[in-house]
């Protein structure tokens, strides 16, 4: 039987998986995963590559670097064994990875995660990487700063050095001295510093002779001067041998004292690379986590296979082992039966090795205790198996090995043999597979599947859709749909004759002949019933979108009504007010007349003050019904000319302005909007606005209309809600200075809350007076954020 593994793939997956890892024990790591049928450890490892992602996206991938392996080196160590340098630079690397793993996690959110066990395992060893990096220049030089002793050592065997061989150029440079030398240079011979005499001459130079050249013309001898100073260089690079021989075994004794910590920290970091390597495979197909259970149901959603072009491959949906438990996928060669079944089988064992998978949200795949695969072709050569017994064995090993929680997938079941008796067997292996409640997917091209799988409740048609037109496959997965083998369509465009082609048709039997007919009846239904969905699914999204538009608008104009209502009822508290005042003034004139009864004026003032009280009723019912009163003051104003739709009017007794939104009708009223509020009004009640004067205008009677407020009041309070901020800062500096000349120490600013931004420009404004002692929001009942309380120096 075929390795599912191998038949899937999945080792190409998790190749491509190491490849995003950073040391070689983590790749090894990656390379040697193997899938898993325990849930909670599958459900564990899975969070964990998760979580890795959502690190990875919110604070970047930990700075991994290439760390080797250091396990047995410091094993070694501990047990006595002396490092190389090459091996103590490498424990350093390992201790810079944890510093910068250590960093990295300390910027990262307290956000718990399945991570944080091994975040926790990684503690800094400072002081022996200290060590390490202050002893060790390279693989090849230990640093001066090691030892105290062995930089002293080292600055005397400098200068030592450049002593000698000072001592040595002046004797070069000697004119008696070079007629014996080969050459006017200084080499070394056995560590010691010797010049090259000629053979001849040998008995000019007293000292020690070393070596002599290949052809005897050239002696090597260590003047006798410089015999001393060369003996006192070789003592100090004995002592600085020494000197590194015993720093080495510090820095060895050191690590090998801390080999089970060093040990740990190497196991951990490659841990950590090897999760964050899933995660960023993960990311690199889009992938996701799916929703991890062992009860057999295999859901995927637009699911691509890992190993294609992610940008070219064709997202396919399907499932099975809740509604029925097998899926029979038909449709043309080179149609993509036998990615979907290998995506089917791929995507399981890549979810129970704890990686992501490229599919949508809402996908979800069950554990199985087996993944059984027969796929490809199996003809074996050395064996002497034709593709159908290759085929036979394969199946024969599933069907022993097939339980309850078995995904089985096979590739062209019962194909290579008679079609007739290999769709017969291919019908009873499925009914088998059932039997022993497996999960299986299956391709064929058998018309007898397709049938079995129309009248079989617990089996369901697929097909590869098949693009009639263009004579090429779409590659999509069309669930509850047999698929037709068009081998005569593919034949016809690769060259076949078209009288074969005819004469191949004529030989299909009726029985056939219909049931493909049926096929493609049903295939033209389906793709017009598709059509008609994906229409409906737009005038859904549209209307959604016209549903949201109008919630906002009536949201809009339900607020612009409540500012409305607000300003209506502080209107009408202000009238309230001043019908008050003047009906105290009138009692105060009636009492002061009737203390006057008797003076002889009496009946005169009387007259008047009856006139006169008249008057001031008619202003009073004026006052208190604005919207009933005239338009117009002596009811003269006439419109230039009939309103039509889209004239701008003001509202005189609102104090508004307003677009005409409909024709005059027979009762003379009309529809205006003012905003996003629509109401219907007498023509008589509105005034025409010259376009070129209506803000002016407007500005002009909200200054009056303010000016009135103001004097009603006795400058108490000031009302400029629907003023523009420019407007309303100004109205608000003339209302704090009359107030401060008429000496109020507390006013009443009336901005209404709206938006917010002519509070806002109202309070910066007074943070900015020097008359201002100090303001505040009103409280419960006198207009809360509507309106501001100042108070004056």
């Amino acid at each position: 039987m075929q390795t599912f593994e191998k038949a899937l793939e999945l080792d190409k997956v998790l190749a491509r998986a190491a490849e995003f890892t950073s040391n070689e024990t983590s790749r090894r790591m990656m390379l040697e995963t193997t899938p898993c049928s325990d849930l909670a450890q599958v459900q564990q490892e899975i969070s964990k590559a998760d979580d890795a992602l959502q690190l990875a996206i919110q604070f970047g991938t930990p700075p991994f670097t290439g760390c080797k392996d250091i396990c047995s080196r410091v094993t070694r160590a501990a047990s006595g064994a002396r490092l190389s340098l090459r091996d103590l630079l490498d424990v350093a690397d390992l201790l810079r990875q944890v510093q910068g793993l250590y960093a990295w996690y300390g910027h990262c959110s307290d956000t718990a995660t399945s991570l944080d066990y091994l975040f926790s395992q990684i503690i800094p060893e400072d002081d022996l990487l200290t060590m390490l990096e202050r002893s060790i220049v390279s693989e090849d030089e230990i640093a001066d700063s090691a030892s105290p002793s062995l930089a002293e050592i080292r600055r005397k065997l400098l200068r030592s050095r450049s002593h000698l061989r000072d001592t040595l150029d002046n004797m070069v440079k000697n004119k008696t001295m070079q007629k014996y030398l080969q050459e006017n240079t200084v080499t070394l011979r056995d560590g010691r510093f010797v010049l090259p005499v000629r053979a001849e001459y040998r008995s000019q130079v007293a000292g020690l002779i070393h070596d002599t050249s290949a052809t005897g013309q050239t002696i090597f001898i260590e003047p006798m001067q410089i015999v001393e100073a060369n003996n006192d260089i070789r003592l100090l690079e004995s002592r600085e041998q020494e000197e590194i021989d015993r720093i080495l075994q510090k820095l060895c004794a050191a690590v090998g004292s801390r080999a089970p910590q060093l040990r740990r920290l190497h196991e951990t970091c490659a841990e950590l690379d090897y999760y964050f390597a899933k995660a960023n495979y993960g990311a690199s197909l889009k992938a996701v986590r799916p929703a991890v259970s062992d009860d057999g149901i295999l859901d995927l959603k637009k699911a691509r296979h890992p190993l294609l072009d992610q940008s070219k491959a064709v997202p396919i949906s399907f499932a099975i082992g809740e509604d029925h438990n097998a899926l029979i996928i038909t449709g043309p060669n080179t149609g993509g039966k036998t990615v979907a079944l290998k995506t089917a089988g791929l995507l399981t064992a890549m979810t129970m090795c704890g990686l992501l998978i490229p599919v949508s949200d809402g996908s979800r795949i069950s554990v199985f205790r087996h993944i059984l695969a027969d796929i490809g072709d199996s003809q074996s050569i050395e064996q002497s198996l034709s593709t159908f017994s290759a085929h036979t064995l394969n199946v024969v090993e599933i069907l022993r090995t097939a339980d309850d929680s078995t995904l089985v997938l096979l590739d062209e079941l019962g194909s290579g043999t008679d079609p007739v008796e290999g769709a017969a067997l291919a019908v009873a292996v499925i009914d088998y597979l059932k039997q022993v409640g497996a999960k299986l997917l299956v391709t064929t091209h058998y018309q007898e599947l397709k049938l079995y799988a129309a009248d079989t409740l617990d089996v369901v048609n697929a097909s590869c859709e098949f693009n009639t037109e263009t004579l090429k496959p779409t590659y999509r997965l069309i669930i509850g749909s047999p698929g037709k083998s068009n081998a005569f369509a593919i034949s016809g465009q690769l060259g076949m004759p078209e009288s074969i082609l005819k004469h191949a048709g004529s030989l299909i039997s009726e029985e056939n002949r219909r049931f493909e007919q049926v096929i493609s009846r049903f295939e033209e239904a389906r793709k017009a019933l598709e059509t008609e969905r994906e229409e409906a699914a737009r005038l859904r999204r549209e209307a959604e979108a016209f549903r949201a538009e109008w919630q906002e608008k009536h949201d809009t104009a339900a607020r612009e009504e409540k500012e409305i209502l607000e300003r209506a009822a502080a209107q009408a508290n202000r009238i309230v007010e001043s019908t008050k005042a003047q009906s105290n003034a009138l009692l105060d004139e009636l009492e002061q007349m009737r203390r006057e009864k008797d003076k002889a004026d009496f009946s005169a003032r009387v007259s008047a003050a009856k006139s006169g009280s008249g008057q001031q009723l008619r202003d009073m019912y004026k006052t208190a019904n604005p919207v009933i009163g005239s338009v117009d003051e002596n009811g003269s104003y006439v419109l230039p000319r009939p309103l039509k739709k889209g004239d701008k009017v003001f509202i005189p007794d609102l104090g508004q302005e307003a677009v005409v939104s409909s024709e005059q009708d027979s009762s003379g009223q009309i529809f205006v909007h003012m905003g996003m509020m629509k109401m219907k009004i007498q023509v008589s009640r509105l005034r025409l606005l010259d376009k070129t004067k209506t803000q002016e205008g407007a500005k002009k009677q909200r200054r009056e209309h303010v000016s009135t407020k103001i004097e009603r009041k006795g400058s108490m309070e000031l009302d400029i809600r629907g003023y523009t901020c420019d407007e309303g800062v100004y109205e608000m500096e003339r209302f704090i200075d009359g107030a401060v000349v008429s000496h109020i120490g507390t006013v009443t600013i009336i901005h209404g809350k709206g938006s917010g931004q002519l509070r806002k420009a109202i309070r910066q404004r007074l943070g900015t007076m020097k008359y201002v002692r100090s303001f505040r929001s009103g409280q419960y009942g006198e207009g809360e954020d509507g309106v501001t309380i100042v108070t004056l120096q």
